[in-house]
């Protein structure tokens, strides 16, 4: 074996960025779950021991997280006044969890991701999988945490505008149903933006359901959102304006199924509004930083999840052409891209 030095040098500077985002992760949870961000981000430059007291921490361990920081380029460090602050851009995705910019669940799941790993390996030996309600509850509550940010910047300004005579239902009053909804992210924003309609959040995973229903009753809701138990296959209710299903019909064991389940109860003009991740239809068109990413949650979450039941393992980089075949196979004959974000692409299908 000959190694070209120059590319071994390269090669490791790939592996040390990846060891210092590895490492820094944990960091990120510890500086949300402590209010470090948040109070950084309230009060401006602070040093390690006024940061400490603000946050009721300890000096020592401050210090050191607040270097991990900077170094990374998730804080700012001033060596005249050797203070620590956030910028406005590390402040909207750091300090505050309801931004349409916070990145603070991402890392949630990763931590997930890492406590989940040997019954990952082990479905690698087996061939089986791993349910959802099987992973660790940082997968639930950081798969919210991420997923809103995305909804809050994009579902009621972009993607429901780009469905054909959609929003104008919505503002007039319509019946919809989220399927797959987990914690009711995308059931309340939509409920919060178009108060005239009712929306019924599904999810096969009871915990999720629960608290779902409380984050609803929270907001003043409970009157025209409902979350139920229920399976994606077989929901109650008919003549549905609207199904949306966000990020989840790559996870399902029967995708065509539940779209044909959907084409039974929709209205004769209802529409199906998929949000799945953005993917390419070849694999090497995915090769980027985004698909690096998808495919990594994919082969931890996704695939796992579908396998679980004997599913198709679509995968979070399906790609267009496979997800206009499961939508024709379960009976919607009009399937269009309606738009997309770096990181998701929207679909509307009808019958």
């Amino acid at each position: 074996m000959t190694v070209d030095h120059d590319k071994l040098m390269e090669f490791l500077g790939k592996i040390v960025n990846d060891m210092g985002a590895i490492a820094s992760a944990p960091m990120v949870v510890i500086g949300d779950k402590l209010g470090l961000y948040r109070e950084m981000a309230k009060t401006g430059p602070l040093t390690p021991s006024e940061l400490a007291v603000k946050t009721g921490t300890a000096e020592r361990y401050v210090r050191e997280w607040l270097n991990n920081q900077a170094a990374g380029g998730y804080a700012t460090y001033d060596e005249k006044t050797g203070k620590y602050y956030l910028s406005e851009e590390q402040a909207f995705c750091l300090a505050d969890e309801n931004s349409p910019g916070s990145v603070l669940g991402a890392f949630q799941i990763a931590m997930s991701l890492f406590k989940d790993e040997p019954k990952i390996r082990e479905a690698f030996r087996s061939g089986g999988g791993v349910q959802w309600g099987d992973h660790d509850p940082d997968l639930f509550e950081g798969t919210e945490r991420f997923f809103r940010s995305g909804y809050l910047a994009n579902l009621t300004s972009s993607w429901i505008p780009s469905l054909e005579g959609v929003e104008e239902k919505l503002k007039n009053g319509a019946k919809v149903a989220d399927v797959g909804c987990g914690h009711g992210a995308s059931t309340i924003i939509m409920a919060k933006a178009y108060p005239k309609s009712h929306f019924v959040g599904f999810d096969y995973h009871e915990p999720s359901i629960i608290e779902a229903r409380n984050r609803a009753k929270k907001e003043g809701l409970s009157d025209r959102v409902k979350f139920e138990v229920a399976k994606a296959t077989d929901f109650p209710g008919n003549n549905y304006d609207l199904v949306a299903i966000f990020d989840a019909l790559h996870d399902m064991s029967d995708p065509v199924g539940t779209v044909s389940h959907i084409s039974k109860i929709l209205k004769p003009d209802g529409t199906l509004m998929l949000v799945e991740p953005f993917a390419k239809d070849e694999v090497k068109d995915n090769m980027t930083p985004v698909g690096r990413l998808f495919y990594g949650a994919s082969t931890m979450v996704c695939v796992p999840c579908s396998l679980a039941s004997n599913g198709p393992a679509l995968g979070a980089q399906a790609g267009p052409k496979r997800l206009e075949q499961v939508v024709k196979a379960g009976g919607l004959k009009n399937f269009r891209i309606s738009t997309s974000t770096p990181f998701n692409i929207v679909i509307e299908a009808k019958l």
